[in-house]
């Protein structure tokens, strides 16, 4: 980093971005968008394992689905009611909480967690991260979406659910 700081093609461009503050789009099926802020918008960020996201959530029930990221993160609210939690290894017990306007909570290293919004009105949270690419994957799209698909007798046993649903995760609801 230090020598990216010393580069005479260095500008303050690279150190910061604009626009964190506008709210971004929760008209999807999960009523969230997670806006991140990594290298790739801050080139300044580089080697330096600082990741930043907002966090929007759609009034009663914005979901922010459970996920499994490759890093520690702490997520400050600054709108809304979020009921937050994550699931902790080998026992898989639900550790959970209702966040308001300036609460903290953090979701230890690779764990599955999740957001909800239970707020009647939008949601906005801010989240820091500990790894420079921390990714995600969300759990219901990497275990029933995957190209090429899982075989179902493993996702049925698995889950133990009737293989129907799991052609079908419609007729879950």
């Amino acid at each position: 980093m230090e020598n990216f700081a010393r580069s005479n093609l260095t500008i303050a461009n690279d150190f910061s971005f604009w626009g964190l503050n506008i709210p971004r789009n929760t008209g999807n099926q999960v009523g969230s968008n997670v806006t991140l802020l990594n290298v790739d918008q801050i080139p300044g960020v580089n080697t330096l394992g600082i990741p930043l996201a907002r966090i929007d959530y759609a009034p009663n029930g914005g979901l922010n689905p459970p996920t499994h990221p490759r890093a520690t993160e702490i997520l400050l609210v600054l709108e809304g009611t979020l009921y937050v939690g994550f699931v902790t290894s080998n026992l898989n017990r639900l550790i959970s909480k209702v966040l308001n306007p300036g609460d903290v909570f953090v979701f230890p290293l690779g764990l599955i967690h999740y957001q909800f919004n239970i707020a009647k009105a939008n949601g906005v949270a801010i989240a820091s991260l500990n790894i420079q690419n921390p990714g995600v994957i969300t759990i219901a799209n990497a275990t029933l979406g995957s190209n090429p698909p899982i075989n179902p007798d493993v996702l049925a046993k698995a889950f133990q659910l009737d293989k129907k649903v799991v052609n079908d995760p419609q007729e879950l609801s």
